[in-house]
């Protein structure tokens, strides 16, 4: 047999023994809150489809109309001749949206987060990030060649001894807005202070803060009132409150400039559906103008919390849609996310490497779409499966 199939063979049967082997569950409906998956009807925690815009009649609207002008694939890269009017227009609208001088479109958030950091800094200069980013910021740091540094968890003291001890001219801060796992904030005002201080950029992957946070959707920076002096570079996914596909970098000229020229993610990938760029445009609309969406998903965060307190079920800290409850072994939190699924109840379970050793659990996470009989039955059903699982 081949050494690299043996080492396959041996890394399956490892991922197996430690109970986190990854599966894949076959969706057979739109995204919603109410789904079918592998043939059964269930209630659906684990999507990011934090506002409900993923099955929105007004995106199907735009994208079937931009498909009878335009068809459905963009046929080449952006500089090649796959940059539509489409893709042009959204554009605009983001940095209208962000408060940004210019917006550029990437095919995946992976590859916006990738393209930016390889373009902005290299050998010779520096890199730090919090060690929560997404995989994506830290993939792009590492495969940069810059000096890269990951601090400690939201702990800006330990960042500070990394700059004060840096001799690198060029650095570059990179931080998520809202961490994927853990659902808590970036000190992003205070981030946006030290960066400054120390004669660095800051940039800030706020994939799970825009449309969410912020009176008009504008994310975390527009929760902190943060300029384009404060946050150079800002990064955003559609894929998630915007409920359709893809990613944005919005800043000023010059880096969307420079970004054209050099993020090589951005000039050798086939650009996104017109399609998807035009429902994006209506999804944008629909994240400024309905802010009742933000509402709703806020209500129920704090009943989700409030429940949990009372239960005694152990949240980690966050105020965000992404609300992580803690079981610590693999085992465990996999038996509990299946204790949930015959229950009628989507909730995945995350283990390690994707979350540190000891820290496995269960990422619930919530949408404007639950109603609240919905959520009362969670509560009904994570209580059960809790005592089943011997957690109280």
């Amino acid at each position: 047999m081949n050494q690299i199939e043996t080492r396959l063979l041996e890394l399956l049967e490892q991922r197996r023994q430690q109970q986190r082997y990854r599966s894949r569950r076959e969706l057979g409906s739109a995204q919603g809150a109410l789904v079918q998956v592998d043939g059964r009807e269930l209630l659906n925690f684990c999507s990011n489809d934090y506002l409900g815009l993923a099955s929105h009649p007004k995106l199907r609207e735009a994208a079937v109309a931009a498909m009878s002008s335009y068809g459905l694939g963009s046929g080449a890269s952006h500089l090649v001749c796959g940059h539509s009017r489409e893709h042009h227009l959204l554009e605009e609208e983001l940095a209208a949206f962000c408060g940004r001088e210019r917006a550029l479109v990437f095919s995946t958030g992976f590859m916006a987060n990738v393209g930016v950091i390889n373009a902005l800094v290299g050998r010779g200069d520096a890199v730090f990030e919090d060690r929560l980013n997404h995989a994506s910021l830290l993939d792009g740091g590492l495969s940069s060649g810059a000096r890269f540094s990951r601090y400690r968890h939201n702990d800006l003291e330990h960042l500070r001894s990394q700059l004060q001890a840096c001799e690198s001219a060029a650095r570059l801060i990179v931080s998520d807005g809202v961490f994927s796992m853990d659902g808590d904030e970036a000190p992003l005002p205070a981030l946006a202070r030290l960066a400054s201080e120390r004669g660095a950029w800051l940039m800030v992957d706020d994939a799970h803060g825009f449309g969410c946070e912020g009176e008009n959707g504008g994310g975390m920076l527009e929760k902190y009132a943060l300029t384009s002096s404060d946050v150079p570079v800002v990064v955003g996914t559609f894929g998630k409150a915007f409920g359709t596909f893809g990613a944005f970098v919005a800043g000023g000229n010059t880096l969307i400039k420079a970004l054209i020229q050099s993020a090589r993610s951005y000039i050798y990938t086939t650009a996104m559906p017109p399609a998807l760029a035009a429902a994006t445009r209506q999804s944008l609309r629909l994240v400024g103008e309905e802010k009742w969406r933000r509402q709703v998903l806020r209500d129920h965060i704090r009943r989700l919390r409030e429940f949990c307190r009372s239960e005694g079920l152990p949240l980690l800290d966050s105020n965000t849609a992404i609300q992580p409850l803690v079981v610590g072994d693999d085992a465990g939190a996999q038996r509990l996310s299946e204790l949930l699924w015959q229950r009628g109840i989507w909730v995945a379970a995350i283990r390690p490497p994707t979350v540190p050793e000891g820290t496995a659990r269960l990422r619930l996470t919530l949408s404007a779409a639950h109603s609240d009989s919905q959520l009362e039955r969670l509560f009904d059903e994570l209580s059960a499966c809790w005592k089943q699982l011997g957690g109280a």
